[in-house]
């Protein structure tokens, strides 16, 4: 008996980091982090970094139910992060990561960064898994976990100003 079923399309939807809907997921991702690291991310965040033209913060939806999160804010001289990437476990192993991550690439590139950095940890290897088979590489720690043990900080160059695709994600 198979449990496979038919990929769902995935949805990706800007909206404000302070959205409901936004801020839910970023609650689950929190919790992920209690599970695994014992605690929140202490990382400031300020909504209005993930605000264009500074940033941008997309919500993963399939049929209508969040599924995953991420965002990237511009830190400057060119470089932006990646923040808050999650997927909700019922939708984990379907390529919805994978799909979120590729357009905060082309978004970040389109805005005209030249690199994305991001901050994960190694208690993650399916993200870390991601972010190799995505291209990412170690780059030099940063930020509240610069030199924190288990923190691991990973960047891709971006090719800047990439031609914009269709903005079927954008309500």
């Amino acid at each position: 008996m198979s449990t496979s079923a038919e990929p769902r399309p995935v949805r990706l939807r800007a909206v404000g980091y302070a959205d409901p809907v936004a801020q839910h997921l970023v609650e689950r991702v929190q919790q992920e982090y209690v599970v695994r690291y014992g605690g929140f991310d202490e990382a400031v965040v300020e909504p209005a970094e993930f605000s264009p033209p500074l940033g941008l913060f997309l919500v993963a939806e399939v049929d209508g139910v969040p599924a995953g999160c991420g965002g990237w804010r511009s830190l400057g001289d060119g470089v932006a992060e990646v923040k808050r990437m999650y997927v909700e476990p019922a939708f984990r192993r379907r390529g919805i990561a994978a799909v979120v991550l590729v357009e905060l690439e082309r978004s970040a590139s389109a805005a005209g960064h030249r690199q994305l950095v991001l901050n994960s940890g190694d208690r993650q290897p399916e993200a870390l898994a991601l972010y190799d088979r995505a291209g990412w590489v170690p780059v030099p720690g940063y930020g509240v976990y610069a030199d924190a043990p288990d923190a691991v900080f990973l960047g891709k160059d971006l090719e800047v100003g990439q031609p914009e695709e269709d903005d079927a994600w954008a309500s």
